[in-house]
């Protein structure tokens, strides 16, 4: 894989309410249009998304790499074929990384509390 990810991903609110939010994708610079029905929410990947304990295991929500990839390698195959995106191994796993480093889960913020 190599070491520069050609994928940003951003959810656009920061802080409190991030239901609010939506998706802000890019492939080598170029804006990714997601399916309406994955732009305003997480994308199920894994990470501890506890605000009040992110250190404990407990709070981990999500699927892994791997798992994910599987459940979702329809829609993403259908972007990445839109956008000129080889339909390679990596390129799905970079994308993950890019998403995972952004997702978020309703009690990651707080703001409903």
């Amino acid at each position: 894989m190599p070491e520069s990810n050609p994928f940003s991903a951003k959810w656009s609110r920061s802080g409190n309410l991030l239901c609010h939010g939506h998706w802000i994708l890019h492939w080598q610079g170029q804006l990714l249009n997601l399916p309406e029905s994955r732009q305003e929410k997480d994308m199920g990947t894994w990470a501890i998304y506890s605000i009040i304990d992110p250190e404990d295991e407990t709070f981990a929500q999500g699927l892994p790499e791997d798992e994910w990839i599987i459940e979702n390698v329809e829609w993403l195959t259908d972007l990445f074929f839109d956008h000129g995106i080889p339909l390679e191994t990596d390129y799905y796993r970079q994308f993950y990384h890019a998403v995972n480093r952004e997702d978020w889960r309703c009690t990651s913020c707080a703001g409903c509390m």
